[in-house]
């Protein structure tokens, strides 16, 4: 296998734990459940109090001070570069246009603004989970609307009534 076809088969595995970015899930005033609002808000139901998860300070932060760095942004806000790394590479945030630092395409290495890949290598990414989605649909044991009747055991009565 080369390189780049190790690099892809590595990237086709899909995270199993999803990044909560420290949502809150109580209210810091009264105790009360916090409710999502949008946006990495949420809003306590019992007192209104508002708090933020990761992704709203840094959001916040980044739409106040346009062209802020990683580093700025974490220092501002108390969220790891870690993370905003991560939200970088999920496309909720974006590198500014007139920035000189970048992030790269890890299949290709071009260099992109957010997300993982670059636009051509999206396209090859999604087109070949598609194909590989078509294969294992091929190789399964349903026929699905077909009008090919199955044989053997798999192509027998669930229930049969006994006369």
């Amino acid at each position: 296998m080369s390189s780049k076809e190790e690099r892809i088969a590595i990237l086709k595995k899909e995270f199993v734990e999803e990044n909560t970015y420290n949502r809150p899930i109580y209210c810091p005033e009264c105790a009360g459940v916090m409710v999502y609002k949008g946006v990495g808000e949420y809003v306590c139901e019992k007192c209104g109090f508002v708090a933020y998860d990761d992704y709203g300070k840094a959001r916040n932060y980044v739409e106040e001070h346009m062209g802020a760095n990683a580093a700025e942004v974490s220092k501002a806000t108390g969220v790891s570069q870690r993370a905003i790394r991560e939200m970088l590479k999920e496309g909720r945030l974006e590198i500014a246009p007139n920035s000189t630092l970048f992030l790269r395409c890890e299949i290709c290495g071009a260099t992109i603004r957010w997300g993982r890949f670059c636009p051509k290598c999206e396209m090859a990414y999604h087109k070949d989970l598609e194909e590989m989605a078509r294969k294992s649909r091929r190789n399964d044991d349903t026929f699905g609307y077909s009008t090919e009747r199955r044989t053997g055991e798999a192509g027998s009565k669930r229930f049969s009534r006994d006369d």
